[in-house]
């Protein structure tokens, strides 16, 4: 006798891999299904996707719609099935440099309660921000009756598997956020890039791609921080290191392409160039009145034309999403960057912006808080 191993656990964004995952993201994305759509929908048995379903039932995440039934011939009736009342509360924070956002959500995605920090994270200590956003979560969890279960966490930097940042931008080095935020709240806890979060909030609201069927995306985002991200079948991945690119006109030689084309890294290529100008916004209006600052702001989007254009050629996206102040924040920037990759590219390409701060922020702070319940449900029940 044969028995079948259960699947690998899954990673943070990855696309449900359980049969429980897969009957609970469809449950959300629908609204309204039964069984025998489940099993049309997901390619499982009968037998498997009724025990994934019994489960979320008892879990109390899924319920059934007596009200609804429909009598077919002399079998039992069809019972569709939604999502139940919340029982958990999933909490999202997306550290941010000079503000973090922090939400509580139910199990459809709404938001319960939420809140900010503002504290400018590379001016204070790593212990001291941390007690802030302790405080904060406690602060939202205050008077809740439902249990919180999972916290999750977006940042900038590198995040290794276990929940260590590196993130220079904020000035964090080997700092085990995950780790502390467990000990803290006693819940099981992911702490992601926020570029990959991004793709994850669009993931997680689709429909689930046949096999070989879903769309490839790739995101570039560039900001304080830069960074890329791709999703295939499996789900969305880092992308580690970005191509590198070289420029005469900014003097990137030698430099990484992270610390040359951020806002804060171009900024320092500005003055370098005797021009000091103090953020972003002020560098695109002296660029309306000074070409010079102008054909440098456009370099920067030619540049990082480039980067997208490269990492097309080795991930083969459909589309490229972008998003950050290097696109919203200066008018110019996106005609400069789509004329640059479509230049670059021969495959037609679909390209859009994600067009505001507080769009991306509360996108990955849901994806985060809602990632651990969608990928495998009933291990959070408490």
């Amino acid at each position: 006798m044969t028995t079948s191993a259960r699947p690998t656990a899954p990673t943070p964004f990855s696309r449900p891999q359980l049969p429980a995952a897969k009957c609970l993201h469809l449950i959300r994305t629908r609204q309204i299904i039964t069984r025998s759509e489940l099993v049309t929908a997901t390619g499982l048995s009968q037998p498997t996707v009724t025990r994934a379903v019994n489960a979320l039932i008892g879990a109390g995440l899924v319920h059934e719609r007596t009200d609804l039934s429909r009598a077919r011939g002399r079998g039992r009736p069809t019972i569709p099935i939604e999502l139940a009342p919340s029982p958990w509360l999933h909490a999202g924070i997306a550290i941010g440099t000079t503000s973090t956002y922090m939400a509580l959500y139910d199990s459809k995605g709404r938001t319960f309660r939420d809140g900010n920090v503002n504290r400018n994270v590379a001016e204070t200590r790593p212990e001291d921000f941390l007690e802030y956003i302790i405080a904060g979560l406690h602060q939202l969890t205050n008077g809740v009756t439902n249990p919180l279960v999972s916290v999750g966490v977006t940042t900038s930097g590198r995040v290794s598997s276990e929940g260590v940042v590196n993130a220079p931008n904020l000035g964090w080095h080997e700092l085990d956020l995950a780790e502390r935020l467990r000990y803290q709240f006693s819940v099981p806890v992911i702490v992601a890039a926020a570029v990959p979060a991004l793709l994850a909030a669009e993931m997680q609201s689709a429909e689930l791609p046949a096999p070989g069927e879903s769309e490839n995306v790739l995101i570039l985002f560039a900001d304080d921080s830069l960074g890329a991200a791709v999703s295939d079948d499996r789900g969305v991945h880092s992308i580690g290191t970005l191509p590198g690119t070289e420029s005469q006109v900014l003097d990137t030689t030698g430099l990484a392409t992270e610390e040359a084309l951020s806002t804060q890294g171009f900024l320092r290529r500005l003055r370098d160039l005797s021009l000091d100008l103090p953020d972003l916004g002020t560098a695109v209006a002296e660029g309306e009145k000074n070409p010079e600052v102008r054909s440098l702001l456009d370099e920067r989007a030619r540049l990082l034309g480039r980067v997208a254009a490269d990492l097309v050629d080795a991930h083969q996206p459909q589309t490229i999403v972008v998003a950050g102040s290097a696109f919203t924040d200066d008018p110019g920037a996106p005609r400069v960057f789509a004329e640059t990759v479509r230049g670059l590219e021969e495959s037609e390409l679909n390209l859009r912006m994600i067009p505001t701060h507080r769009e991306i922020v509360r996108a990955v702070a849901r994806a985060a808080a809602l990632d651990q319940l969608l990928r495998d449900p009933l291990k959070l029940a408490p």
